[in-house]
């Protein structure tokens, strides 16, 4: 079983054409993402007893997320994307985050758990922060964890604590993935990759196994203690931006599961992972963000859908040569 826990949003998106409704939140976008992909997935989060939330419930029950957390008396928090005539996104929030009594549910809730991804707003906004900080301490003696940053200045606007949050969640994670703007942001003036590789050294041998930076057009780059590795992005006729980065986070997941280094006792085979093994699991991953890219709103990629690319891809490569 995975778990992923963080915020579920409405993205009410605003283009040039009109405007338009999403279910979203980078954590959410994950779950869904990881059960596109075939794994059994449950989403700790929460939504609100209203319209939007009644959207988020059926988004996540058509894709065959599990919910373990029924729907509270708040409202469903919103993000409001701007969409510029190249398809980048600018944000706003209207948030709530809290998951009380969270800690006592923890065991059932976790039991069995081999991976656990968090991030974004979640690991940042109190009083949820605390809480997820400390699901991602019950389940480290278990289970993989994952950690995406997605910062989001807009609303963590204090940067020191933004980066002290960050590596509070980095030392207790083993797949840690972030954007070059995220690090940019974080480190101002200290080039991004080599931030990800400080990164890699936070908390010893007890600390990260694979960092990866996303650099959109450029492509993906990792590194891991056995070396680094990048890759292109494909290429593709951009809609939106919107979820790239989260189905990137999913199929990067999705990979290393897939290769059986998921759960706390294969820790040491992450961390030994080759780097041409971390190219092909961030070739994966690419080709995920770049099908997602390629269509309206946070729409990751079935995994029929992602082998057709990967097979269209190859084909297109034995042409080429």
């Amino acid at each position: 079983m995975l778990t992923v826990i963080g915020e579920a949003l409405v993205d009410v998106v605003q283009r040039s054409g009109g405007v338009e409704a999403h279910v979203g939140g980078s954590p959410l976008n994950v779950a869904v993402g990881l059960a596109r992909l075939d794994h059994a997935v449950q989403f700790v989060g929460r939504f609100g007893r209203d319209t939007y939330g009644d959207s988020v419930a059926a988004h996540l029950r058509a894709s065959s997320v599990m919910v373990p957390l029924p729907p509270d008396d708040k409202p469903t928090s919103v993000a409001t994307a701007v969409i510029d005539d190249d398809g980048a996104a600018s944000y706003s929030f209207d948030l709530a985050w809290e998951l009380p009594g969270l800690a006592g549910r923890l065991p059932f809730m976790l039991q069995g758990a081999t991976l656990l991804h968090t991030g974004s707003i979640a690991t940042m906004l109190e009083p949820g922060a605390a809480e997820v900080l400390a699901a991602v301490e019950h389940a480290h003696p278990s289970a993989t964890i994952s950690f995406d940053p997605n910062c989001r200045p807009s609303i963590i606007t204090d940067r020191k604590y933004a980066r002290a949050q960050t590596e509070r969640f980095v030392v207790l994670a083993d797949v840690v993935k972030a954007s070059d703007e995220d690090l940019e942001w974080l480190y101002p003036g200290v080039d991004a990759l080599e931030s990800a590789r400080r990164w890699l050294s936070l908390g010893g041998s007890e600390g990260p196994a694979v960092v990866v930076v996303t650099r959109g057009a450029v492509g993906p780059w990792g590194v891991t203690a056995a070396g680094e590795a990048q890759v292109a992005a494909p290429a593709v006729d951009v809609v939106d931006t919107v979820g790239a980065g989260d189905s990137f986070m999913a199929a990067l997941l999705s990979g290393i599961v897939d290769r059986g280094l998921a759960g706390a006792q294969n820790r040491g085979d992450l961390r030994a992972m080759p780097a041409e093994v971390l190219a092909r699991i961030l070739e994966h991953a690419a080709r995920a963000a770049a099908v997602t890219v390629s269509r309206a709103g946070a729409n990751p990629p079935t995994r029929a859908e992602l082998n057709h690319s990967a097979a269209g891809a190859a084909a297109a490569a034995e042409e080429d040569e």
